[in-house]
């Protein structure tokens, strides 16, 4: 117990020097101690407690959790369970992996986890153990526990690529380490494989996330191995020589010692690659040293900005942050410079570190902004290995992982990375190769691309998340085309700037939002506190937003700048509440904006551009005092490897990227007294704050170098050049920045387009017929039609369609350009059916609405694209009215089955007839077993054929599962499942 008492020692001390005054403090406090690795461990911050070194590859740390989406980096505060150590870990991710190669020291033989025996007490527990959150402590580059069911001590410490265990057991106890390969995800291949008394090798391949995941190992222990039992087929074997197993407990004697130390190496390389870097890394030193060693680079990594507040709360939330910040992108090298690319083969490199984990839709907007400023080199680093992971996979990351595209998240955000670093003059790689990149990543045709080139958006019906996709793809395509003009690449600047103005073109003149345009016409009915397919993680208040590379454009959209202002009021006095589908991603909401993800972080600065940055302040200083906190919970939202992280370190500092690749920060409010930025040149940047307080939020003066600063932000030249940047506060908002020519501007001035027409009124399926309406947001254009392929006509007031029709439109301005050509085809549906639904449907999957199922368009594979109409934990009952008594041969109806997105077939179907409409009688029943697991995305076609007779009356009822079935990962949350369903086809005749 002689470890527990220092870490109760430790805690004390640490209760005592905070109650020193600031300036001895600043003397005696090593900034590590204003680091809580814990923050963000509860709540939805999904990030882990253990040892990892800055971006390094090891993270050894605990796991608590096998699976859930809380459950993402292995670990939540709100666990009191330790299943064991492993040596990988992600941080702030919405999609679980990792946690290979686990280790737990325990007093007995146990393989069960917990979650696999049958016997009830064995299943509570499994080898884990009770643990409190009073016997842990967690710091850079250390952790600690002590197990209560076991009473054993756990101290872990890292290298880059190694980490190092040490246990104590009790006196007298048995003494056993369990090795457990099939901890968390699928196991694709595995080996443990004893090769001398006190050294294990092995690797592990798994599927999750990562779908071909490799990871090689070795353990070195103290002291000889006295015996292992491995498990195979859930049967307990002793060897003591080589075998092949998920699962080992391996021996120690307990008479000799009562600290047994495990030394670990890892590689994705191979097995020799695992112990060269363990023995460069490791070697033979201590675990004291091993410990001081990491965090003493800690200390130096954290003092890359050095803070003065004599609040230890914000003290302690801003050094969090910016550890937080340090914990990826990933390592993925071995010590001789071998890796594994992205086409599993092995390379090799010592001219740069490559890297793995890009959580790029998050991280291009303020992380990696941050790591031009303070981590240029790294930047050089992470840009080669994109140009590398192009070449050995064809494309550049999007989220990559451990040598795996995981196909997640939209955009093209590597290439933001490289325009912003390119453009801040960061350029120690192939520049060439980089721009050719970049225009490869946008010239593909996946992922909506093809639509976006060839209209200027995309449809609703083409792909899903289609207006966010349209949003961030033409932002991208500013980015390129900034670089492209600062390498004098006029055709490139030119198309990649046309693109920019993207945004145009799901722009509702009418709403006033960002909208999908479904078949031309916009997605309806419309909320815009509605979570739909058309956006990615939030709904139309979140994205409408999302214009930094043209604010101006936008502006003059909306009417202004006093538009914009009072757009921006409404959106952070909203009601704080969604509809639609539930997303777990949106969360800390002022109004509607959610500072919990991604799309809205950028929102409270634009208050700056309509020179009203006294409403900027207030809301930055709301949130940087509100949404982070000290706590386990202190982190709103994912912490998304960094970013989350990353704009509370810019926005306490006082400023914030609004847009990457403009080289211009936008000025906030500062929360410190004072904040040096130390720069790898050698010179610093220094921020200070005259008068602060939290009363004391408002700018009232400005100096740059002790000039007076009369304009809303700074440039990244003025950071990098070193020098002050001082501000006087005041307790009401001041007449700072809110002249004209002070605000911050980002504007689009050449090659303007001319955006697409669209469908502002008409039924795309209707019945007799149907009065066409059609407008544009382009100022100064005319609007030309045409019908089935007719000569194009000048539109100038509303037409009418009768029958099924093709309609083309485009828009043309003063200069003669024109804008891209949008075809929409008009069904005419028989007017002599009426479809009546006993049933309510989801609006967000509406499918255009109560005839959707008549109307004559079909469903794609892709749920997301809007043509089905969803029903989620409901039956599907649907009268159709045929207008009168027809002989009727067969009725036809499709449902979709995609169960990863919890869209399930009916168990059963039944078709009824009827003459009257109140007497049905049952015709068929089709029984099927939908809760059989299949990944599989299928359209099933159900077909009745009925007796030859007439109808006036066809009912269908499709029942539901209900609850999602035991194996699926929503049925912990009690989830429950979707019918899609789409056409119902009658044929006629004899």
């Amino acid at each position: 117990m002689k470890y527990l008492c220092t870490f109760i020692i430790g805690l004390l001390l640490f209760s005592c020097k905070a109650q020193l005054p600031q300036d001895v403090m600043a003397r005696v406090e090593p900034v590590t101690n204003f680091v809580n690795p814990f923050i963000g461990t509860g709540g939805h911050g999904h990030t882990f407690p253990g040892a990892t070194m800055p971006f390094g590859m090891m993270q050894l740390s605990p796991d608590t959790r096998l699976d859930g989406w809380d459950g993402c980096s292995g670990y939540h505060y709100s666990d009191d369970y330790i299943y064991g150590f492993s040596h990988t870990h992600l941080s702030g991710t919405g999609v679980s992996d990792y946690g290979d190669i686990l280790l737990m020291p325990t007093n007995a033989i146990n393989f069960d986890n917990g979650h696999t025996s049958t016997n009830s007490e064995i299943k509570k527990h499994g080898y884990g153990s009770h643990f409190s959150h009073e016997k842990e402590v967690a710091q850079p580059g250390y952790y600690g526990v002590h197990l209560d069911d076991t009473n054993i001590d756990v101290w872990l410490t890292v290298s880059k690529r190694s980490g190092m265990h040490r246990y104590d057991f009790p006196l007298e106890s048995e003494q056993f380490v369990i090795l457990d390969l099939a901890h968390r995800d699928e196991l694709l291949d595995y080996r443990i494989q004893k090769i001398n008394d006190s050294t294990i090798v092995g690797f592990r391949h798994s599927k999750a996330w990562a779908t071909d995941q490799r990871l090689f190992y070795v353990l070195q222990f103290s002291r000889p191995i006295k015996s292992i039992t491995y498990q195979e087929n859930g049967t307990a074997i002793a060897k003591n020589y080589k075998f092949q197993s998920k699962k080992a407990a391996i021996e120690f004697d307990h008479s000799s010692a009562t600290s047994l130390f495990v030394n670990v190496g890892i590689s994705a390389v191979d097995i020799d690659g695992a112990v060269k870097n363990l023995r460069q890394e490791i070697g033979q030193k201590s675990f004291i040293n091993l410990k001081k060693e990491a965090q003493a680079v800690w200390e130096q990594q954290l003092h890359k900005i050095d803070i003065v507040s004599n609040n230890l709360e914000y003290k302690t939330n801003f050094y969090t942050a910016l550890y937080h910040t340090m914990l990826a992108p990933n390592l993925y090298q071995d010590v001789d410079g071998r890796y594994r690319g992205m086409d599993l083969e092995i390379h090799k490199t010592t001219d740069f570190d490559y890297y793995t984990v890009f959580s790029l839709w998050d991280t291009y907007r303020a992380a990696h902004p941050l790591y031009t400023i303070i981590e240029q080199d790294r930047t050089n680093n992470f840009i080669n290995t994109f140009l590398a992971k192009y070449d050995e996979g064809g494309i550049m990351p999007i989220w990559d992982l451990s040598a795996n595209y995981t196909g997640c998240m939209i955009g093209y955000h590597a290439v933001p990375v490289i325009a912003d670093a390119y453009l801040k003059g960061i350029r120690n790689y192939d520049v060439k190769k980089a721009f050719e990149a970049m225009t490869h990543s946008a010239s593909r045709d996946h992922l909506g691309l093809k639509s976006y080139k060839e209209l200027g958006f995309i449809p609703v019906e083409a792909e899903s998340e289609s207006v966010s996709k349209t949003l961030e793809y033409a932002y991208d395509d500013w980015t390129i085309a900034q670089m492209a003009n600062a390498m004098k690449k006029t055709e490139d600047y030119k198309m990649y700037l046309e693109r920019a103005q993207s945004y145009k073109n799901v722009y509702d003149p009418k709403s006033k939002f960002m909208r999908g345009r479904f078949q031309n016409t916009w997605f309806a009915p419309f909320d815009p506190y509605e979570v739909n397919y058309n956006y990615t993680e939030a709904n139309a208040w979140q994205y409408s937003f999302y214009v930094p590379q043209d604010v101006s454009g936008f502006m003059a959209l909306l009417g202004g700048k006093a538009q914009l202002e009072s757009q921006l009021d409404e959106l952070f006095t909203a009601e704080d509440k969604t509809s639609g589908r539930n997303q777990a991603d949106i969360t800390g909401l002022i109004g509607q904006y959610a500072h919990g993800n991604e799309p809205s972080r950028h929102m409270a600065y634009l208050y700056n551009f309509v020179n009203a940055p006294h409403k900027t302040q207030e809301k930055i200083h709301q949130i940087l005092t509100e949404l982070y906190t000290n706590t386990p919970s202190g982190i709103s939202g994912n912490e998304d490897c960094g970013q989350m992280s990353a704009w509370f370190v810019f926005s306490s500092m006082g400023f914030y990227p609004v847009t990457p690749g403009s080289n211009h920060y936008i000025i906030g409010t500062p929360l410190f007294e004072m904040a040096t930025i130390n720069l790898e040149s050698g010179k610093q940047f220094t921020i200070t704050a005259k008068n602060l307080s939290d009363e004391n939020k408002y700018i009232e003066a400005a100096f740059l170098n002790g000039n007076a600063l009369n304009r809303t932000y700074i440039t990244h030249e003025d950071i990098i050049a070193g020098g002050t940047l001082a501000f006087e506060m005041t307790n009401k908002p001041a007449i700072w920045g809110s002249l004209d020519d002070q605000e911050p501007t980002t504007k689009i001035n050449d090659h303007l387009i001319v955006p697409a027409p669209f469908i502002e009124k008409g039924e795309v399926a209707f019945k007799g017929e149907t009065e066409i309406s059609l407008g544009t947001v382009a100022k100064q254009s005319e609007i030309f039609y045409s019908l089935n392929d007719s000569k194009f006509q000048l539109y100038s007031t509303p037409f009418k369609i009768s029958e099924a029709t093709t309609l083309s439109v485009y828009a043309s301005n003063l200069s003669k350009q024109k804008s891209a050509t949008v075809t929409t085809t008009f069904y005419k549906i028989d007017p002599n059916l009426a479809i009546t639904l006993e049933t309510d449907y989801a609006n967000l999957y509406n499918a255009g609405g109560n005839d959707a199922l008549i109307d004559g368009v079909l469903g794609t594979p892709d749920f997301r694209t809007g043509t089905w109409q969803g029903y989620q934990d409901n039956d599907l009952i649907a009268t159709i009215d045929l207008g009168q008594t027809k002989a009727v041969n067969s009725i036809e109806i499709n449902f979709l089955q995609d169960q990863r997105s919890w869209i399930f077939y009916p168990t059963q179907v039944q078709c009824l007839t009827s003459t009257d409409g109140e007497h049905f009688k049952l015709i068929h029943t089709l029984n099927i077993d939908a809760a059989i697991e299949d990944e599989k995305t299928i359209i099933k076609n159900i077909s009745f054929n009925l007796p030859i007779r007439e109808y006036r009356y066809i009912k269908l009822i499709a029942k539901k599962i209900g609850k999602l079935p035991a194996w699926h990962i929503g049925n912990e949350q009690d989830g429950r499942t979707w019918i899609f369903a789409d056409e119902i086809i009658i044929k006629y005749g004899h």
